[in-house]
């Protein structure tokens, strides 16, 4: 089963273990071999490891570098992941008890050949409080700019991105490509919603796309 496969087919691995496995991974909750998964996570002051990772797509990555963190007790909280143009990539966090953190990296070289992995110390917890957040859906004729055009509205809003999906697909009619996007955005404190809503209706007619935004 590929790196891709379980999240975008729903199809489970056979066996028991395996299926542990893959239920802990998916869901982010540490799952180490041999023994029942954990209750709970490690607290907010054990180090957090943010991991980039590439690699050729084929069979067995995210078993590969799972096998790596739970070998040394790490939790894997968060990650997105995602087969693109052939190739398999994405972000994990990890937090990891101090003691294991130089250990855990330096085995990383051993996925050489697999993966691609960088460690970069994580800069704290997420925060207790849950911000404002406004989601942004855009379709339209797929052209050059767009996603610069949207992201310096955002940025004149002081609005910074927390998610951000993209995809083109066949025009199911006139022909030619459409570009989609679905952006979430946090929105500070003393923000004005109408101003942005104004702006970015104004860029959809210029761009000739339809936006759609929505708490």
């Amino acid at each position: 089963m590929s790196g891709r496969d379980a999240r975008r087919t729903g199809v489970a691995p056979a066996c028991r273990a395996d299926r542990r496995k893959w239920f802990c991974i998916l869901t982010h909750r540490r799952c180490l071999t041999g023994s029942a998964a954990p209750s709970g996570r490690y607290d907010a002051h054990v180090p957090r490891i943010v991991l980039t990772v590439i690699g050729d797509d084929r069979e067995g990555l995210v078993e590969a570098l799972s096998e790596v963190v739970s070998e040394h007790s790490g939790n894997w909280e968060r990650s997105q992941l995602a087969q693109l143009a052939g190739k398999f990539a994405g972000i994990v966090v990890l937090s990891v008890p101090d003691e294991r953190v130089r250990s855990l990296t330096d085995s990383l070289d051993r996925l050489e050949g697999l993966l691609e992995v960088t460690a970069h110390p994580g800069a704290g917890t997420d925060p207790v409080e849950v911000p404002q957040t406004l989601r942004i859906d855009l379709l339209g004729t797929d052209r050059p700019g767009i996603v610069h055009e949207v992201s310096a509205v955002l940025h004149r809003h002081s609005l910074s991105i927390e998610t951000i999906e993209t995809a083109t697909r066949d025009a199911p009619m006139a022909g030619g490509q459409l570009f989609e996007a679905h952006v979430v955005v946090r929105v500070p404190g003393g923000a004005d919603a109408e101003a942005l809503r104004t702006d970015l209706e104004r860029l959809a007619a210029e761009l000739l796309v339809d936006i759609d935004l929505g708490l």
